[in-house]
């Protein structure tokens, strides 16, 4: 009994577990590695919220965020304003394109670069989105086209469909006509 507490205390003994801390070496302990998955998991959603944090705001920095959310809304609702003062007030609206005539040629090209800058990006990740809708979709085509020729095989206009095979009296059965009382009483009638 003594040998057998002596080799217990060796491996177990003083606070220690021998053969715990041999596998450790070989193979990760579960629970420390999911706490430390843990930690990481909380750092990273720590520091993903921290981007996103909105921080204490001035009177200037919430008046440029209401300026940068203006134009879109401004340039489709005027366009709308000229067409409504166009049928309401002709001769004013006649003036004012008048006076968008004198505008030179540099300054049009000017308009159109910044609107193109504004607008452009917006319209390169609707783009993009766009692409990739297409190619899940395309990505469906082979499963359409069978499904559409499982479909098409079921018609009853299709050739082949009504095939009696090798069978005689199927064969002689489909070239007599059913009775139609409802034909018959139409071809009476005309």
């Amino acid at each position: 009994m003594g040998m057998i507490e002596r080799v217990f205390a060796l491996l177990f003994g003083g606070n220690r577990n021998m053969v715990k801390d041999t596998v450790e070496v070989f193979r990760e302990n579960a629970e420390a590695g999911s706490e430390r998955s843990h930690h990481i998991q909380s750092e990273a959603m720590r520091a993903y919220a921290r981007e996103f944090e909105v921080a204490r705001q001035g009177g200037f920095d919430r008046f440029m965020d209401g300026v940068n959310r203006l134009p879109r809304p401004a340039l489709a609702l005027g366009t709308l304003g000229l067409f409504v003062s166009a049928m309401v007030e002709p001769l004013w609206f006649a003036e004012r394109m008048q006076g968008i005539a004198l505008v030179p040629e540099p300054l049009w090209w000017l308009l159109g670069v910044i609107v193109s800058f504004y607008f452009g990006a917006r319209h390169q990740v609707k783009s993009q989105q766009f692409q990739r809708q297409i190619v899940q979709t395309m990505a469906h085509v082979p499963q359409v086209m069978a499904n559409v020729s499982a479909l098409r095989a079921l018609r009853a206009d299709s050739a082949g469909v009504a095939d009696t095979g090798t069978d005689v009296t199927l064969s002689v059965a489909a070239l007599v006509p059913d009775a139609n009382p409802a034909l018959d009483e139409w071809r009476r009638a005309a």
